[in-house]
């Protein structure tokens, strides 16, 4: 057996206001489309630290600070590769919000979230977010059906 495999690494990142909100953004993606958290590829030789911090910054136009890691989610691709994406939180940012090319961004009541047109699995990765007990959403293939357990 192997002792290595092709990985593809992404972020995604939870921004809370202190006021009960929660920044989202509406992709514009035909495979994967909804509410998410905004986040995006990490760049080779980039920390995942500098890559949501970045990726946060393109898509937002937040400067977020002291992103926390706070789980992951991971499946395998179609290519025979690991896709894993690290989960961040944090309440601390500067800047004007403004959408990109990736979808619209907006804050919603975090009491609210559950009433938009989220992606599908939304409701698994914000539970493992959300959670002091979990740190990973594992997601595989059982009768052709995509299957998710949280860890």
């Amino acid at each position: 057996m192997a002792e290595t495999e092709p990985a593809v690494f992404t972020n995604m990142c939870m921004i809370c206001d202190g006021q009960g909100h929660v920044l989202v953004q509406n992709r514009i993606d035909p495979n994967w489309g909804g509410i998410v958290f905004p986040g995006g590829h990490v760049e080779p030789g980039e920390s995942f630290v500098e890559s949501v911090i970045r990726e946060i910054r393109e898509e937002t136009g937040l400067e977020i600070r002291h992103p926390r890691l706070c789980g992951v989610k991971q499946f395998p691709n179609d290519e025979g590769a690991r896709y894993v994406v690290l989960y961040f939180k944090t309440d601390e940012f500067s800047g004007t919000l403004r959408s990109s090319e990736e979808g619209e961004v907006f804050w919603v009541d975090r009491a609210e979230l559950m009433n938009y047109p989220l992606v599908p699995d939304f409701p698994e990765m914000l539970e493992v977010f959300e959670s002091e007990d979990l740190s990973e959403g594992y997601y595989y293939k059982e009768d052709g059906q995509w299957k998710v357990r949280n860890l």
